[in-house]
């Protein structure tokens, strides 16, 4: 009990003394207060901590930064038009110009569709063990792409329009922005050639001048 509340309890036992000198009332005034002087022995003790500890973190955490966010691409309603919506302005390294190039060069005269199927057939090999881990890898295996010099891609016209639609296609493949007819294939061949390995595979989809297999 700390001094101040002992003070008040003396004060209320003499206060009730000389208002009823020798009454019942007055006994009883001076027992409760007598009580406040001496707690129940049985009540629990407060435990007040010795130091307060105090949280330097904050607790909430902070909003991200709506400025270094991702942008998102709003909903296109078209392959089409979501390759209008694709920047094809910025610098690209040179995996993305492997996969723009393939495209171009196998594929530029073809629809989006089959422009995107080629595309998407590159991206599966990098992610198929048979095959080379890059865009650059895939393209340059030897015997697959016929458009290909060796291990060089024949020069590019990059002010075209065809160019234009290819770098689009290779980021929408790149980033899986639009699901492809060709699927999950990783094989391919133009519908007017019938290669032998043709037999061994299963055919997912024909899309223009190409047939795709997995």
């Amino acid at each position: 009990m700390s001094r101040k509340t002992t003070f008040g309890a003396i004060a209320a036992v003499a206060f009730a003394a000389t208002l009823f000198p020798g009454g019942h009332d007055a006994a009883a005034l001076a027992q409760a207060a007598s009580e406040q002087l001496s707690p129940a022995p049985d009540a629990a003790p407060e435990l007040v901590p010795e130091h307060i500890t105090f949280v330097s973190e904050p607790v909430v955490q902070p909003l991200p930064d709506a400025a270094t966010d991702t942008p998102v691409l709003t909903e296109a309603g078209s392959l089409n038009e979501l390759v209008g919506m694709i920047d094809t302005t910025a610098a690209m390294d040179a995996e993305m110009r492997c996969l723009a190039g393939a495209v171009y060069f196998e594929a530029r005269g073809e629809a989006l569709a089959g422009q995107l199927a080629v595309a998407q057939v590159i991206v599966n090999r990098t992610e198929d063990g048979r095959f080379p881990r890059s865009y650059c890898g895939v393209v340059s295996q030897p015997g697959q792409f016929s458009f290909m010099r060796g291990q060089r891609m024949p020069a590019v016209r990059e002010g075209s329009p065809a160019w234009t639609r290819a770098v689009a296609v290779a980021h929408i493949a790149h980033q899986g922005l639009w699901d492809s007819e060709a699927g999950n294939a990783v094989f391919f061949h133009a519908r007017y050639v019938k290669p032998g390995w043709s037999r061994t595979k299963t055919r997912l989809a024909q899309i223009d001048t190409h047939i795709f297999y997995r």
